[in-house]
């Protein structure tokens, strides 16, 4: 199913968040959501529109200290600006075919204007998510229905010839329908454990604490942030512990966000928990660690005395096409999989997962679902939409903790996402909100034709997206 992109419209619009958010070096109060507009034309003449949805996150991408939270967010609008003229300037390919061949060429563009890979992933993921939900809208298909019928053109052997005995089609052709997964809430750094941490409360009838989203979400995976502080990490992990060693049971996941020197000081980290008695549960429900160490660093180190006690996964490192290669030959068994990374960088290393499983017997390789506090609306179905196909039964989410609803954008939007999807979705006294009950997001609705949505953002409530002040301007 091949076409041409015929036009891109990128829109913005600002958020802000319900409680601050902490994660490695930057605390989050507010944020911009970038909408992009796709149309297509096929090669039988039809045209279609679609559209995609992503956080401008700052110090995530790029986390240099010396670049502003704004800088931050223009090298992301910088990155989409060279990923539209790419699009638009490209003759008809298949839906993964825009992506193969345009996406090295993309990453060089960026980096002659000192955008690094993670960077130059986010404009390329934009402009392919909405090209995809305008080919399956105008084709009347759901995305696992697509992948099933093979009308994306996904040949994963393009961009990695060692997958040129892997049969891409049969692993598609058995897609699963969205249904029901399971919701791994993350702890911030900065989230109160208990009553007691809270100094000012929000008040707006939603958990703050941990111990008022265990009772009101009833979770049972959750992600545990840590700070590269051993002492305050352990600290905090008890007082963590202490909480959800209440449940029954649970599953924990440790993310660095690259907070650790090291593979020595994540280890460290690792054998001071085992050593400690309040954590004995805790360790003991850990499935794997995230991102212990600085990028610049990650992909130079062995891995492989960590993840000889727990699965250790890349998730800032996964920049250049080949880095979850690189990163299996060190120790690393997994990945992590993020929209805003890319829909086709994930089936991309869902193939490698599985050619090296079936190479080794074994089900050591592994994706994960990680979010970008995905907000309510396209965002957070499009991202639920891909991990539901990808296989996985849990997904990190934290959009919806942490973001009121569908802040930021008009009422009657908000109905109408709640009217299409009303499994996803809860109506409270403060508007729709993501419905997460005993633990579970369900998906079902998703099951809809585009990538994960039957209806679209209003493009009408948006501004323009600003242009890019990039590079930064010499002082």
């Amino acid at each position: 199913m091949k076409f041409r992109i015929t036009a891109l419209e990128a829109f913005e619009w600002s958020f802000t968040l319900r409680m601050p958010f902490r994660f490695g070096v930057i605390t989050v109060r507010d944020g911009i959501q970038a909408v992009l507009r796709a149309r297509i034309r096929t090669e039988d003449g039809q045209e279609g529109e679609g559209m995609a949805a992503e956080t401008l996150a700052a110090k995530w991408f790029d986390k240099d200290p010396t670049l502003s939270d704004a800088q931050n967010q223009h090298q992301l609008r910088r990155s989409l600006e060279i990923a539209m003229s790419g699009a638009l300037r490209a003759d008809a390919d298949t839906a993964f075919g825009h992506y193969a061949t345009s996406t090295r060429a993309h990453t060089e563009a960026c980096g002659v204007e000192g955008l690094n890979p993670l960077v130059a992933s986010f404009g390329r993921a934009l402009v392919d998510r909405a090209a995809l939900d305008a080919l399956l809208r105008l084709r009347g298909l759901a995305f696992h229905e697509g992948l099933r019928a093979g009308i994306t053109g996904f040949a994963p052997a393009r961009l990695d010839p060692a997958l040129a005995g892997f049969d891409a089609d049969a692993m598609l052709a058995t897609t699963p329908a969205p249904g029901r997964i399971h919701a791994r809430h993350t702890v911030g750094l900065v989230d109160p454990i208990t009553a007691a941490d809270v100094e000012t409360r929000v008040d707006d009838g939603l958990p703050e604490t941990l111990e008022e989203v265990v009772s009101t979400y009833r979770h049972g995976w959750w992600k545990l942030k840590v700070g590269g502080d051993l002492r305050a990490d352990i600290d905090r992990l008890c007082r963590i512990a202490s909480v959800l060693d209440r449940l029954h049971g649970y599953h924990v996941t440790l993310d660095g966000n690259e907070q650790y020197e090291d593979a020595e000081g994540a280890l460290a980290l690792w054998r001071a928990m085992q050593a400690e008695p309040r954590l004995q549960r805790l360790v003991a429900s850990v499935l794997f660690i995230e991102q212990p160490v600085k990028r610049a660093r990650a992909l130079e180190t062995g891995m492989s005395a960590l993840a000889a006690e727990r699965p250790v996964i890349i998730d800032e490192s996964d920049g250049p096409l080949d880095a979850f290669v690189v990163a299996r030959g060190l120790g690393y068994a997994g990945v992590s999989s993020k929209s805003c990374k890319g829909i086709w960088r994930s089936f991309l290393n869902l193939a490698r997962c599985r050619a090296w499983n079936a190479e080794g017997g074994t089900t050591r390789h592994f994706l994960s679902g990680e979010d970008l506090t995905t907000l309510s609306g396209l965002c957070v179905q499009q991202d639920l939409a891909l991990v539901s196909a990808l296989g996985l039964t849990h997904v990190e989410r934290n959009g919806h903790h942490f973001i009121d609803g569908f802040n930021g954008q008009p009422r009657e939007v908000a109905a109408r996402f709640l009217a299409a999807h009303p499994d996803l979705y809860a109506d409270t006294s403060r508007g729709p909100r993501l419905a997460i009950r005993e633990g579970l997001l369900d998906i079902g609705s998703l099951a809809t034709p585009g990538l994960g949505s039957a209806v679209l953002p209003d493009v009408a409530a948006m501004r323009p997206m600003a242009r890019a002040e990039w590079p930064p301007a010499p002082q």
